[in-house]
């Protein structure tokens, strides 16, 4: 039978400590029940001797149990020259109320001279005592073993001494930390399987990627015995970052057939990985393994022609086992089953000898030497194969716009745009203001569309890119303006290419309303301009 393998997240703890993230409590308890429902075995909400938002977390998620995970606080072992009882870091894990604890100790005997400034034998008793003390109030105990990989290669005999202080005092877990980050597979696998010939207890692994291996010196543990996974959603950490759960997780299902979540839940990965970069505020990594928006994507002519005809040519795993797709990119650099694939995305049947593919594909070609790119602009595209298959119908023209932006002495610059179009026999003018010229102009251009048009009110712009395309050429050079826009249900992207920034804003941003107006003509009935 295939060992067990428990999943310990650490995102609201350790992955908090990354630059650039910080969650709010009501952020912790949404990723903590996301957690619980992906099937994640262990959830470290924080530490709560260290503040205020982390007590309040464990005070919260009691109103709201979770289905199946436990909950663990964090927090060190007693100081030197401190009662366990007296100690106020303990004290803190016991009100936090949760079933289990991870403390953390010295297994180096460089922290312990030059950081805890104890004597050996004193950091042993405070491990002991901890452990000792905490199992006694009914709590699961987790042992971390910080730096125990660097205060093995340094001392072992004392590394060693650390563990069996901790497994003396009643641990049910001895993790093993390589918490700089700096080992390489072999010394994690053959460490690891040295503490497994010298204690009974299950062991653990936590690692950091400051080496970029921490998934490797994850899944070396495993095969050395470990059977408790220690990460974060994301590898958000300190410095480079901890151990991402996102990677692991599809190795050890999926290449290992370990029994780590059920194949119904590793779909949900994608998801997860997602909302927790929304929780964070941070743009996901479309290069991240398995569940990155690149991770399935296709651009040379000949790959895409081979996964075409049989996906296991290209892709090491099917994209829907963790909650990714397929996605094939275009670009002056495409083939004829690029351009047949991407149309079967948006529900359009070519093949290779049919003169549309040809037009496409010549239309890509000669756009791409005019500096447009296609690959982060799907929508665009779209409207691109409707055009080179005479189905496209304009729904409205443009008759001019002017943009005009003022700055006075010490006051705000102040941005304003003027559109006028022409929707059947109708022209219409409107003007509107902005942050900048391009606010100004797409304001400008849905007010006045929203006469005919009212489904564009709920048409946001997302995003907004500029790229020069010649940094030789100066002020003179041409840029490609990349825009995302949303609605209630979709993103979509779009692309617009000119040496006046405002021009190719402005082909983006129709392209845009463009392709939100051909969706909700497809969803109707005969649909139609209105």
């Amino acid at each position: 039978m295939k060992k067990k393998i428990l999943l310990y997240d650490t995102t609201l703890r350790d992955g908090g400590q990354a630059e650039g993230v910080a969650f709010s409590l009501p952020d912790k308890l949404r990723i903590a029940d996301r957690l619980d429902r992906v099937g994640i075995h262990y959830i470290e909400g924080g530490w709560p001797g260290s503040n205020p938002k982390d007590m309040a977390f464990f005070r919260e998620i009691k109103k709201s149990p979770l289905r199946q995970a436990r909950v663990v606080a964090f927090g060190s072992t007693r100081r030197a020259g401190v009662s366990v009882k007296k100690d106020p870091n303990v004290i803190s894990l016991l009100e936090a109320g949760t079933p289990a604890i991870a403390v953390f100790g010295k297994s180096w005997i460089l922290h312990v001279t030059d950081v805890l400034r104890a004597a050996p034998d004193t950091n042993l008793e405070m491990i002991r005592d901890t452990v000792s003390y905490l199992k006694s109030k009914g709590k699961e105990l987790i042992y971390d073993a910080e730096h125990f990989f660097d205060g093995y290669k340094d001392d072992p005999e004392y590394a060693l001494a650390t563990l069996k202080a901790a497994a003396d005092g009643g641990a049910e877990f001895l993790v093993l930390c390589d918490t700089n980050g700096g080992c390489l597979p072999e010394e994690i696998s053959g460490i690891t399987n040295a503490v497994r010939e010298s204690f009974t207890l299950p062991l653990g692994i936590h690692t950091h990627d400051d080496g970029g291996l921490a998934t490797a010196n994850t899944l070396a543990a495993v095969r050395a015995g470990a059977v408790m996974v220690q990460g974060t959603i994301n590898g958000y950490g300190e410095r480079t970052g901890n151990a991402n759960l996102c990677s692991i997780i599809p190795n050890l299902v999926l290449k290992m057939g370990l029994p780590a979540l059920t194949r119904p839940r590793l779909r949900k990965l994608g998801d997860l990985s997602r909302f927790v970069d929304e929780m964070a505020n941070i743009t996901p990594n479309p290069r991240a393994p398995f569940v990155g928006e690149s991770a399935f994507a296709h651009k040379g002519g000949m790959h895409v022609d081979a996964v075409r005809k049989n996906p296991r040519t290209f892709e090491h795993i099917q994209p829907e086992e963790v909650g990714n797709r397929r996605r094939v990119l275009v670009s002056e650099l495409s083939g004829k089953s690029n351009v047949i694939l991407k149309a079967v995305e948006f529900g359009v049947d070519l093949d290779k000898e049919t003169p549309e593919t040809a037009r496409v594909l010549e239309e890509l070609k000669r756009l791409g030497e005019e500096g447009y790119d296609f690959e982060g602009a799907d929508a665009s595209f779209r409207i691109l194969l409707q055009k080179a298959m005479g189905k496209h119908k304009d729904f409205f023209k443009l008759e001019g716009f002017r943009v005009i932006v003022e700055k006075r002495q010490n006051q705000p610059t102040l941005s304003e745009a003027t559109v006028k179009i022409r929707v059947g026999e109708k022209s219409e003018l409107s003007a509107g203001e902005g942050d900048g010229p391009v606010n100004a102009l797409d304001n400008a251009l849905r007010k006045v569309l929203l006469r005919f048009y009212p489904e564009i009110r709920e048409v946001h712009l997302a995003d907004f890119k500029v790229r020069d395309l010649d940094a030789s050429a100066g002020t003179a050079a041409k840029v490609r303006v990349l825009i995302q826009s949303r609605d209630r249900k979709d993103i979509w992207g779009t692309v617009g290419v000119s040496q006046n920034i405002i021009e190719a804003a402005y082909q983006a941003l129709v392209d845009s309303v463009d392709y939100k107006l051909l969706k909700q003509r497809k969803k109707k009935p005969g649909g139609g301009k209105r």
